[in-house]
């Protein structure tokens, strides 16, 4: 009989979001499965990581299962970084991050910790996948994904994954499994946050902010994760985290930098 695979299961919105519990219950299905998630929500801090504090860790015990589980005072890539370093005795064999009570479409992933974490793992070369949901409610409601979330995890641990990819996952919200037409492979959708600041005063006259604003789809193509997700798909992205602008490199050659 073959190893089950060892899965690391880690997100953004904290260790008891139910979110996490959600893919862990699937992922326990799967494999074994090895939790390092931030003691607290950790939502929009991208991939930081902590350099000028201390990181802590404990063991947890929050739900019944045969999962092993850490809470950590860092952010999402500083529990992948842990869990890979510290807490695991071996490589695992598939990251999953999530699920995020919230979109990471389009321009998001930039901001996403969830997203984060996956990247993360994909530097150290574990496969990895990002799932996120387009509810932001605490009690939001997870099951009708399960399945879905089953079949994707599958695929890649059974096919892999291109060497520096990782997947972004992004499920609309609905009320029923009925409701979603499919899963579908996608390209990231241009948009990006029309953003405000909120201007208060403290009672002692002190300025302070809220940030505020809305998202904008620049992009109409339906190839996108955004037309996706808006026709009750679940939208796939692959994503890459060499950021350099290859097709740009020529013409910037033909610049004359060093005359």
């Amino acid at each position: 009989m073959s190893k089950k695979p060892l899965i690391l299961v880690t997100n953004d919105d904290g260790i008891t979001a139910p979110g996490i519990r959600t893919l862990i219950r699937v992922m326990n299905t799967i494999g074994d499965v090895v939790v390092v998630a931030p003691d607290n929500p950790q939502s929009g801090m991208g991939h930081a990581i902590t350099i000028n504090n201390t990181l802590r860790c404990r063991q947890e015990h929050i739900d019944d299962g045969p999962q092993i589980e850490f809470s950590t005072s860092g952010t999402p890539a500083d529990c992948v970084k842990l869990a890979v370093r510290e807490i695991m005795d071996r490589t695992p064999d598939l990251c999953v991050s999530g699920i995020n009570h919230g979109s990471n479409s389009s321009i998001n992933v930039i901001y996403s910790g969830t997203m984060s974490a996956a990247v993360e793992a994909g530097i150290e070369g574990i496969p990895a996948i990002g799932f996120s949901l387009l509810d932001y409610k605490w009690d939001a409601k997870f099951e009708a994904l399960e399945d879905y979330i089953k079949t994707i995890t599958l695929n890649v641990l059974n096919k892999g994954l291109p060497n520096d990819i990782v997947l972004n996952v992004n499920c609309p919200k609905v009320s029923s499994k009925a409701e979603i037409k499919g899963i579908k492979i996608c390209r990231q959708a241009r948009g990006n946050w029309v953003e405000e600041f909120d201007k208060r005063q403290t009672p002692s006259g002190e300025d302070y902010y809220w940030l505020t604003g809305k998202f904008v789809n620049f992009d109409h193509g339906e190839d996108t994760d955004e037309w996706a997700l808006a026709n009750n798909y679940i939208s796939v992205v692959p994503v890459q985290f060499d950021l350099t602008a290859h097709h740009c490199i020529q013409q910037l050659n033909s610049w004359k930098l060093n005359d």
